[in-house]
């Protein structure tokens, strides 16, 4: 519709201008026959008509040239592009004959949010299957050479750093060894792959995609005159830079190993590449079966309390804070140790506290968390399962969000005895959270870090269920505000900025965000057939004259042209800036 807007905004001018030139000229009822003898001129020539025309002013004659020449170029991009004309002309009858259909909808242009979940998400489901001239893997001994990997940060940012490593295996044509996860980070983990995660399946299930094996064999080692050659590769790197820059060393030396892998490839491939991200992250990662085990357990003990519950990851750990760089009125002893934490981070700039959070980089506080969901429309027994480390400010943080949830749960509450094996493992502790996050019915976030990016990706993946991210821009300027208002005038404007944060199918736009966030490649549409079974009253259109790259077309009449409103007349208030590397 690039090309469709583009007509609107530089047609619109000129059909006012051309519509004030026919009232100049009299263009009434009786002047419809001199518009008629202008579309069809009498040929004959030097008429006293076109002697007429010659005695036009200048202005008027240089006017009729340039619409002239609009004209012809309209004809000449609609002869190539005729589908768009096509739309275009859609879109304005649809907006005029369709407007109180849309009132209607959506209630003045706001429709109802149903908390629990989306009534779009049945459109869509994750696929990620291998396209049909899909080259099979290389084999250990035609590979380019071993590909060594060093992830780093937390368990999220790990494994964003374990499916990168997949793709640019397969990108190298190299053989892959299981990935080594980071011993020296902030958490102290000195947990393996093969203590998180079932290395046999991830090996397994990927063999069509890359060859991978656990150690590079003692006969290639003992060849090489030098140790692994070591490198790290710049942030979101494109593949051509693996080509041309990587590739070369590791033909040469015939292992490399790169370091610090976390985000070291670009988050935009072309689609197969995109699909084998998915099969890594949604299908290949599959944790051990005693941290599966743990975490199936705590979800069954929710489910037999309350048949749907919400999960909140609170992110509010020191480390989060210090890295935001924000304050929440601790005084000189919260100023003085969240500095001290952020001295590990050499680069992070000054911050100006109130500025980053008008900015909406401050993550909410435990009780602005649950001001904004009761606001949503979450009642005071809703069932929560709080998924965090240690909590900075500890119990006196968590208690105004208690008072809003008495329901309120985490996995030490629910699991006692059998959390003891886990307890000097954080990454196996985050694993246990990420599981009953993933199973829970609405998911929560509390910022845009790794684990909040990881699991809105696969609850999109996974059927669309709820994930809801504040608008922390807007929402920071309600809380400051909120003594001035009344509870309902509060809600309704939680309500309001909230939009677009709410997981619908409709947020996920190409090109916005990381790929782990919104993997747009790996989601599809259902077959009409298959809706229309289960929804005999959902009314399909199908558009089987043209294809989208984009996977987001909406079946539901009233929901395209609900989408379709809201994207022209510019509705939507989506703010998608926080985009940094939280370290989890």
């Amino acid at each position: 519709m690039g090309v469709a807007k583009s007509w609107r905004f530089s047609l619109t001018p000129a059909a006012a201008k051309l519509a004030l030139l026919q009232h100049q000229n009299g263009y009434n009822g009786g002047g419809a026959a001199k518009l008629q003898s202008l579309r069809s001129p009498k040929t004959t020539p030097f008429s006293p008509r076109q002697r007429k025309q010659q005695q036009q002013p200048p202005a008027t004659r240089r006017w009729s040239v340039v619409c002239g020449l609009m004209l012809f170029g309209l004809g000449l991009v609609s002869l190539f592009t005729g589908h768009v004309a096509s739309d275009l002309e859609w879109w304005y009858t649809q907006r005029v004959a369709n407007h109180g259909l849309y009132l209607k909808l959506t209630g003045n242009g706001r429709e109802a949010i149903d908390v629990w979940k989306s009534k779009y998400s049945k459109f869509y489901y994750g696929c990620s299957e291998r396209g049909r001239h899909y080259p099979p893997a290389k084999k250990e001994k035609a590979s380019n050479g071993y590909l060594l990997i060093a992830t780093s940060g937390g368990l999220n940012q790990q494994r964003t750093g374990i499916t990168d490593a997949v793709v640019v295996a397969r990108i190298l044509n190299a053989t892959l060894v299981v990935p080594e996860l980071d011993h020296h980070s902030y958490w102290k983990d000195d947990s393996d792959f093969v203590n998180i995660f079932d290395v046999e399946w991830f090996m397994s299930s990927l063999a069509k995609d890359v060859t991978i094996v656990r150690r590079v064999p003692e006969k290639v080692m003992r060849s090489m005159d030098k140790p692994p050659y070591t490198m790290r590769v710049p942030r979101k790197s494109e593949p051509e830079y693996y080509i041309d820059q990587v590739l070369p060393i590791l033909l040469r030396r015939r292992v490399l190993q790169l370091t610090k892998f976390d985000y070291r490839l670009s988050s935009n491939l072309d689609d197969e590449l995109q699909k084998l991200r998915c099969r890594v992250n949604y299908h290949a990662l599959r944790f051990t079966k005693s941290i599966n085990e743990l975490g199936q357990k705590l979800v069954m003990r929710m489910r037999q309390m309350a048949t749907r519950f919400v999960a909140v990851h609170l992110r509010f750990e020191p480390d989060m804070l210090a890295f935001s760089g924000c304050y929440y009125g601790g005084g000189d002893k919260e100023r003085y140790e969240l500095a001290e934490i952020r001295k590990r981070w050499a680069t992070l700039p000054d911050l100006s506290p109130l500025d980053e959070r008008k900015r909406g980089k401050c993550p909410l506080t435990p009780h602005e968390v649950g001001l904004m969901l009761r606001a949503l429309g979450f009642t005071n027994d809703t069932y929560l399962y709080v998924a965090s480390g240690e909590i900075y400010g500890g119990e006196e943080t968590l208690r105004p969000l208690r008072e809003l949830f008495p329901n309120f749960y985490t996995k030490e509450m629910l699991a006692n005895e059998e959390l003891k094996p886990f307890l000097p493992f954080s990454s196996r502790l985050a694993a246990v959270d990420y599981i009953v996050s993933d199973e829970s019915d609405v998911f929560v976030t509390n910022n845009n870090g790794n684990m909040a990016k990881i699991l809105a990706g696969r609850r999109r993946y996974m059927g669309h269920k709820r994930t809801i991210r504040p608008n922390a821009k807007r929402l920071s300027a309600l809380f400051m505000a909120r003594d001035q208002m009344d509870w309902d005038t509060f809600a309704k404007k939680v309500k309001s900025c909230q939009r677009g944060f709410m997981g619908e199918p409709e947020d996920m736009k190409l090109g916005r965000g990381e790929f782990h966030e919104f993997p747009y490649a790996c989601i599809c549409e259902k077959p009409s057939s298959s809706i229309e079974n289960k929804d005999h009253h959902t009314q399909v259109v199908k558009d089987s004259t043209r294809k989208t790259r984009n996977p987001y077309n909406v079946y539901s009449r009233e929901k395209a042209l609900h989408v379709s409103m809201k994207r022209n007349m510019g509705k939507s208030e989506r703010d998608h800036e926080n985009d940094e590397v939280f370290p989890d």
